[in-house]
C-alpha cells in the first residue's frame, strides 16, 4: 500500500469558493455561509478554507467572536465526506485555534451534536472538554427543495489555548 500525502494550507474562504463547496451542504446552507462571509469584513468572524495544492476547498469552518466575550466559537465545520478521517479536520481546528490566538484570546469553544460521536472523539483528542449541553435547531433544505426544521442536542465543549 502506498501512502498519499496531501500538502494542505488554510486560508480565508471567499465567495468564489462557494461554487466548489456543494459537498458541505445544501444551497440554503451555502447561502448562509455567504452571509457569514459578509461578517468577515467587520471582523466578527473568521471563515477558513482548507485546500490542497489545487486551492479548491476540501474543508471549511468558521470562528465567531461574538458568541462569548473572550472566546472564539468554532462552527459550521465540515470536511469533504471522501476525505474524512485523513487528519483534515484536525488541521482545520488547529488553523481556527491559531486565528483565535492571533486575536489575543485564549479560549476556544464549540458545540457538537450528540449524534456525532466521531466528531466528539476528535474534539476530545484535541483537548476540548465538555461543560454543558443545549438544544439547537436550524432550517434545512430537503432534496425536494422544501424546508424543514432540524432539531438536535449539542454538547458544549471548550479548550484553553496556550
Amino acid at each position: 500500500m502506498t501512502d498519499v500525502v496531501l500538502k494542505l494550507s488554510a486560508r480565508d474562504l471567499v465567495h468564489a469558493d462557494l461554487a466548489s463547496c456543494g459537498w458541505a451542504g445544501s444551497g440554503l446552507h451555502l447561502a448562509d455561509v455567504a452571509e457569514q462571509l459578509e461578517r468577515v469584513r467587520t471582523s466578527e468572524v473568521d471563515y477558513l478554507a482548507v485546500c490542497p495544492a489545487t486551492d479548491i476547498p476540501v474543508a471549511k469552518g468558521g470562528v465567531d467572536y461574538q458568541v462569548r466575550k473572550g472566546a472564539g466559537t468554532l462552527w459550521q465545520l465540515a470536511v469533504h465526506l471522501a476525505l474524512q478521517s485523513c487528519g483534515i479536520g484536525t488541521f482545520l481546528v488547529e488553523a481556527a485555534e491559531l486565528r483565535i490566538r492571533n486575536r489575543g484570546l485564549r479560549q476556544a469553544e464549540l458545540g457538537v451534536e450528540e449524534s456525532s460521536p466521531r466528531a466528539r472523539a476528535l474534539y476530545e483528542r484535541l483537548g476540548y472538554i465538555a461543560y454543558d449541553r443545549r438544544p439547537d435547531s436550524w432550517d434545512e433544505q430537503a432534496p425536494d427543495g422544501s424546508l424543514r426544521r432540524y432539531e438536535t442536542m449539542c454538547t458544549l465543549m471548550r479548550k484553553e489555548l496556550t
